[in-house]
């Protein structure tokens, strides 16, 4: 990855700032972006080298706005090789009790902010000739449990969109990569929204038990460096996606007993 143009979001914490400092780490040129401008600046100076690292404050929500924070990160570098959409937020609230305008809000970061840049991006790297971008998703991209409706929605979306659109940009040498972290020790849950919109602001004992964003990182590089389409990361919890696709009924009754915080 020396000199090459990495482009991430949500990196001003967990597993895009643990990103951020294993690509530096590596060489890459960096934009690294999230809402949070102070944070950034203070993963930027926790790098080796912040010569190589620019800082590009943005707002998913805000998808009108992203074709322009594509175009001005594009003149950074003179243009990006890697996008890593890591930036979501997730949700710890019953699908009757949650206000339809804190499920669209979920929507429009996870999914549409997502969508937006990728395709905002995407023809600068066609012009190229190569291309990467990777979605940080979730096991629960892959089923659903309680209290995280609209986030497993608009995981699932993801998966959707991006499985049709790699099979779109294939023959254009554009890689496509969906990242599925299970328990990762980061602020997730901390940052998560309850049915009022409000921030959950308590540590799950399994995000608190999880694998660290350092190791998460360490294994997403290597799932991108290889073109992994799809790709799970973090402990038991991964076996869900199997459970769920050769038993899915009996799966479907363990989910509504069990007491599962991803």
């Amino acid at each position: 990855m020396k000199n090459k143009v990495v482009w991430i979001t949500g990196a001003s914490s967990g597993i895009g700032e643990a990103l951020v400092y294993a690509y530096n780490s590596a060489g890459a040129k960096l934009i690294i972006s999230a809402r949070n401008r102070d944070e950034l600046f203070r993963v930027k100076m926790n790098c080796k080298n912040q010569i190589n690292v620019h800082v590009l404050s943005l707002d998913l929500e805000e998808t009108g706005q992203l074709v322009d924070k594509a175009a001005a990160a594009e003149k950074i570098f003179g243009q990006i090789d890697l996008l890593i959409n890591s930036g979501g937020i997730t949700q710890r609230a019953l699908a009757l009790e949650t206000a339809i305008e804190v499920e669209q809000k979920i929507m429009n970061i996870n999914f549409w902010g997502t969508v937006a840049l990728s395709k905002a991006v995407l023809p600068g790297m066609i012009a190229k000739g190569n291309g990467q971008i990777a979605c940080i998703s979730s096991v629960v991209g892959k089923f659903g449990t309680p209290h995280r409706s609209a986030y497993a929605a608009s995981k699932h979306a993801l998966h959707g969109y991006f499985d049709s659109l790699r099979a779109e940009v294939a023959d254009k040498n554009i890689n496509i990569s969906l990242i599925c972290p299970g328990y990762i020790k980061t602020n997730i849950s901390l940052n998560a929204l309850t049915a009022d919109g409000s921030k959950h602001d308590v540590m799950d004992q399994n995000q608190e038990n999880g694998m660290s964003p350092a190791t998460c990182a360490s294994q997403i590089i290597d799932a991108i460096k290889n073109n992994k389409e799809e790709v799970y990361i973090g402990g038991k919890e991964i076996k869900g996606v199997l459970f769920k696709r050769f038993f899915p009924l009996r799966f479907s009754k363990y989910i509504r007993k069990s007491k599962i915080n991803l």
